[in-house]
């Protein structure tokens, strides 16, 4: 397993870094690669490099921002998966499963069709994380007022709060300005043109959170794989645990989707492809599910630039599209 894992995270390593000059180097406007390098090269203080002209601009204010979002996030949805599938022991759990995404969608759409960006260009950011934090606090207050905090019932309320708050988005569709409904269907799928340098930081920050729990708390997380009882044996507190691991997940996804919109299953996929790498320990299964997640987006991002020039396809489309076929096949490998 040592040698699978560690030959499986260079290869890993190599197609994130191969992707992302892809990356940066198609688009609306194709770049060569060996400008593409100079660029970034000259970006870095190298001698050779050019970063004043259009190339260098393109490449260094417009693409790679898009780039480093694009790792970001996957890698962070890659880890929540992981981490929810864990903890409520159900291999179809992602964060879109729980009302998360749900939620940061409804905060985005409120601004987009009703409020309007009346605090600058930080004011959707905002909004969507908002709405991410309020979805996880009424997931978890609708547990708490329960007898019994076990793993089917925080995915019934995740559910119930997911319902609502597509309800609710669907209702601010409708009677919002009309005129704006491009842009939701665009953002409730996903996509990562409002990457910058001024908030790539964001995401940055939800992925590295959500990478450092789980390093910290692998232990716990890996007691948890023998079962409630065995984990309370072990000394952890697992109703807690359950619900610190909601609350970490929550502010990460929150923080994502608040600068990508609602990408969809992967954290779904992700998780199980990391396993078949990395084994069920969490200190391998949180690293690999970062570097998984992220080459996936990266591919996501490029084929959603290319299939339909010269419009971008929401990445969520091109993410669903392969959680479906991912979905079919793992039944199928199992019913067989």
């Amino acid at each position: 397993m040592s040698a699978r894992y560690h030959l499986s995270m260079a290869a890993g390593a190599a197609a994130i870094a191969a992707l992302a000059l892809l990356s940066i180097a198609y688009g609306s406007t194709v770049i060569p690669v060996s400008e593409v390098i100079a660029a970034l090269a000259g970006a870095l203080g190298f001698e050779g490099g050019d970063v004043s002209g259009p190339v260098g601009r393109i490449v260094v204010d417009l693409r790679l921002p898009r780039t480093l979002l694009a790792i970001s996030v996957g890698s962070g949805l890659g880890i929540v998966g992981a981490l929810l599938q864990t903890v409520t022991r159900n291999d179809l759990a992602d964060p879109f499963l729980f009302g998360l995404s749900s939620g940061a969608a409804a905060g985005a759409v409120s601004v987009i069709t009703i409020f309007g960006d009346r605090f600058g260009v930080w004011t959707l950011p905002a909004a969507a994380f908002t709405g991410g934090i309020l979805a996880a606090g009424v997931v978890l207050l609708l547990v708490s007022r329960v007898r019994g905090q076990g793993p089917e019932r925080l995915i019934l309320a995740g559910l119930a709060v997911s319902f609502l708050f597509i309800a609710l988005t669907n209702y601010m569709v409708f009677a919002g300005d009309q005129r704006a409904a491009h842009s939701v269907l665009f953002w409730t799928m996903g996509g990562l043109g409002l990457a910058r340098w001024d908030n790539i930081f964001l995401a940055a920050a939800g992925s590295l959170t959500i990478l450092a729990f789980a390093l910290y708390n692998n232990r716990k997380l890996d007691a948890l794989l023998a079962g409630e009882s065995t984990a309370e044996s072990l000394g952890v507190d697992v109703a807690r645990f359950r619900a610190l691991v909601f609350i970490a997940s929550a502010f990460s996804t929150a923080v994502l989707v608040s600068v990508a919109g609602v990408i969809g299953f992967v954290g779904l996929m992700i998780p199980h492809l990391a396993r078949r790498a990395a084994g069920p320990l969490h200190v391998r299964l949180a690293v690999a599910s970062a570097v998984f997640g992220a080459a996936l987006i990266l591919a996501s991002d490029v084929l959603a630039r290319t299939m339909l020039p010269p419009q971008e396809l929401p990445i969520g489309i091109v993410t669903s599209s392969i959680g479906a076929l991912f979905v079919v096949a793992m039944l199928l490998r199992r019913g067989s």
